[in-house]
């Protein structure tokens, strides 16, 4: 059963323009470090993080207002690619613990970019 929804649409722009005005500061305090690694490889970057960010905002979307604090840090929400291209969010140790006070076994993502714009959407599955 469907717990919690999350979509999120970021201008790819936007993301560059902070990579190009906070560099390092920005990527360190909003993408874990494989996220950053993936990234770095990519031909389009700021491409690549504004998917992920998008996928950070429509995670905490689908599910921050199940926990108690009803917000986490975005770092804990990693989305990588399978070998076949597939996203998903990996599910390490503090989200795992978040997912599962929010009462969601399972996050299923999509995400996609069109022009200057990507977009997340993710559909919490309850327990």
């Amino acid at each position: 059963m469907i717990k919690g929804i999350g979509v999120d649409s970021v201008s790819i722009s936007e993301i560059k323009r902070y990579i190009e005005v906070f560099g390092d500061v920005f990527v360190n305090r909003t993408f874990t470090e494989n996220e950053v690694a993936v990234s770095r490889s990519s031909p389009q970057p700021a491409e690549y993080l504004a998917t992920r960010f998008a996928a950070k905002e429509a995670v905490f979307k689908a599910i921050a207002h199940f926990t108690k604090d009803k917000g986490f840090d975005f770092r804990i929400v990693e989305t990588l690619n399978e070998a076949d291209g597939y996203p998903v969010v990996q599910m390490n140790d503090k989200l795992r613990a978040l997912v599962e006070e929010a009462g969601v076994a399972a996050i299923h993502i999509s995400m996609t970019t069109e022009k200057d714009f990507a977009t997340a959407f993710v559909v919490a599955e309850s327990l």
